[in-house]
């Protein structure tokens, strides 16, 4: 097969490799799917470089966790139906040595969740760990219909499937932009908006939430940690992003309104979560509840130009690289 990896890590031109690989075989309780579209995410390629001093995981990795594609194999113990399935892909490669930058990968079977016909490729490769992290965000603490949730950095990956999602489940939702003239790109009928570089961001946000927000879905602590002081009594502040390794938070005020502070790292949510996550996520997305804003999609030759667009900031939308078939 046709593949992308890296048997050391570092710069994406120095390190990613394209060539031919073995195919892979589905073992028990896998399946192999044909990738059309691997989803590129700020994850892989940290991981590349070696994020905060992390080491190879393996001799030679095949980054990506994220795809769509068709199964076109399965092992012993998997329901031989699923073959010809369109499905969508997440954790190809969380605690594995082969993603999905590659014609085919192997997954648990059920981490390859069935695509509906009428929904894209793009999106459903867009899915994997914005949305498994988004949905996490959203509801490891119970539903959200009837509150209020605010979401920090709506225009990001995984801030616009939270905000989405808190909606689609009948939550009132309160997203930030960075600037005013980002404001325009925020669906109304999903959330009020509002911008950060105005001059009171906490009484725009109270203004919408007199009480205070229930749930906080936070991509920065580390810079919003004193506007999240607009936390009601027992409210969750969910972050999965910082900016600064040892964050500060204002203490009491979180303290006196008994606020939760839940941090998220994707690779280790609970297998039921994600699986969970999985099934909500396709059925939001078959009735049109969740879009997701796709950049620019390379080719698997272009695939360190990909890598380097994502570690610049991805820019505004999903970064994709497209397989050849």
């Amino acid at each position: 097969m046709l593949a992308s990896w890296y048997d050391a890590q570092g710069p994406a031109a120095d390190v990613l490799h394209v060539g031919e690989l073995p195919d892979p075989v589905p073992g028990p309780g896998e399946v192999r799917v044909r990738v059309t579209v691997s989803g590129v995410n700020p994850g892989d390629t940290k991981k590349r470089r070696g994020w905060l001093g992390s080491s190879m995981p393996y001799p030679r990795v095949i980054p990506h966790s994220d795809a769509a594609g068709v199964i076109d194999a399965v092992g012993a113990q998997v329901d031989v139906h699923r073959v010809g399935q369109r499905v969508w892909v997440y954790g190809a490669q969380s605690y594995r040595p082969f993603g999905t930058a590659a014609q085919y990968t192997v997954v648990p079977d059920h981490q390859a969740a069935p695509l509906p016909d009428h929904l894209s490729d793009e999106l459903g490769a867009s899915l994997g760990i914005p949305g498994i992290t988004a949905h996490r965000t959203v509801f490891a603490d119970g539903p959200v219909d009837g509150q209020l949730v605010l979401v920090h950095g709506v225009l990001g990956g995984v801030g616009s499937l939270a905000a989405q999602l808190a909606h689609w489940t009948g939550a009132t939702v309160i997203a930030t932009v960075r600037r005013t003239a980002d404001l325009d790109r925020v669906d109304p009928a999903v959330a009020h908006a509002i911008a950060l570089d105005t001059g009171e961001p906490a009484a725009a946000i109270r203004s919408y939430a007199p009480r205070g927000v229930d749930r906080i879905i936070e991509v920065a602590l580390s810079d919003n940690a004193d506007l999240d002081a607009v936390a009601a009594q027992g409210a969750v502040i969910a972050a999965y992003a910082t900016r600064a390794d040892r964050t500060e938070i204002p203490f009491w005020p979180l303290l006196f309104n008994n606020v939760t502070l839940r941090l998220l790292g994707s690779d280790d949510f609970p297998a039921e979560a994600k699986r969970q996550a999985a099934r909500d996520l396709t059925s939001a997305a078959a009735v049109g509840a969740l879009t997701f804003a796709v950049g620019d999609c390379y080719p698997l030759d272009d695939i360190a130009k990909a890598h380097d667009h994502v570690d610049a900031g991805g820019g505004h939308g999903r970064i994709l690289v497209t397989i050849p078939q």
